[in-house]
């Protein structure tokens, strides 16, 4: 255990030439996409694409009460309406690593959870949401929820011992710094223990957490780089501490500024005037194409283009490093 503390005691990332990039897209079948969803769609199609890479599908559909396969449908469906092909993935399962929605991976993640259990990393946590809740100080405001460590064992290594009380499985983090970089925002440098504590593998009614399951998901599928909203950045951290607690390959993070209305507020799902179903009724898709292009400042205005028009303009350089753009 010694060993295995020293050899965290500061995690550096550093991406890893590959011969054949992989992208992905991971979106979650729990309602219509948002022009925020189309966003980084269409720039992780374009890194792929612009490096001769191929790209995935992946359905993540962990969340079985608000997971609906229709919308999984109306997913593919608006991507290729958009002209964003995949060469993975989807609900036909097209390629070697499927299945591609993560709800039929139980029995992998089940495997790699073993395999944390035997670091005597892991162990079982009882607390509820308002159990952590109340252990946070006022001035905690940025949305975070930060495990104290409640149910976390006095002495590590340890091994959850059984109990017919309903747990979820939490991972034990080391106090210290974890550095890489990202290639929006640049150096990066989080200490999980500050940043959310102890972080959970599995819940406690048995479904499975995104941590876990995107890490095994991206190494499984040969993903070598993830592009998504700057809301998980941080969480590129957790995953790193994953991927070499599993002897895993890590892929290189891209994260973009949020896509924000123009009262400043982060779109969701129940933004209806700017779901695909309205931008469908509004756009053409090379009027939508080219409007996200401006966003991004991939073009010096909105005129209508396609996605593959774009590729030979396409460069990382003009995305900017600024938390959010105003559509």
């Amino acid at each position: 255990m010694q060993r295995l503390c020293l050899r965290y005691v500061k995690i550096v990332y550093l991406c890893t030439m590959i011969d054949s990039p992989k992208g992905r897209f991971a979106p979650s079948p729990t309602g219509r996409m948002h022009l925020g969803n189309v966003y980084t769609a269409l720039i992780s199609w374009l890194s792929a694409r612009k490096a001769g890479g191929s790209w995935v599908l992946r359905i993540e559909d962990l969340d079985p009460q608000r997971s609906r396969v229709d919308y999984a449908r109306q997913i593919e469906d608006d991507l290729h309406w958009l002209g964003l092909d995949w060469d993975e993935g989807g609900l036909d399962d097209r390629g070697a690593a499927g299945p591609y929605s993560q709800s039929r991976r139980g029995a992998l993640y089940a495997g790699f959870l073993d395999r944390l259990r035997s670091t005597g990393l892991t162990y079982g946590c009882t607390c509820t949401r308002a159990d952590i809740m109340a252990t946070q100080a006022p001035h905690q405001t940025d949305g975070r929820v930060i495990y104290a460590g409640t149910c976390r064992p006095a002495v590590m290594p340890c091994h959850a011992p059984g109990s017919a009380v309903p747990h979820a499985v939490r991972l034990w983090v080391p106090d210290r710094d974890i550095d890489f970089v990202d290639r929006v925002y640049g150096p990066q440098s989080v200490n999980l223990a500050s940043h959310c504590g102890d972080f959970v593998l599995r819940r406690a009614d048995g479904a499975w957490a995104y941590q876990l399951a995107v890490v095994v998901d991206d190494a499984l599928m040969g993903i070598t780089e993830v592009v998504r909203g700057n809301d998980l950045l941080l969480s590129a951290a957790q995953q790193i501490y994953l991927y070499g607690l599993l002897g895993l390959p890590a892929p290189s993070f891209a994260h973009l500024p949020l896509v924000c209305n123009a009262e400043g507020r982060r779109l969701s799902k129940r933004d209806s005037s700017l779901s695909m179903a309205e931008l469908r009724r509004t756009h053409t898709p090379d009027a939508l194409i080219g409007r996200l292009a401006y966003l991004a400042g991939i073009t010096p205005d909105a005129s209508p283009c396609t996605a593959a028009g774009l590729l030979d303009r396409f460069d990382w350089s003009a995305i900017r490093p600024v938390g959010s753009v105003t559509v």
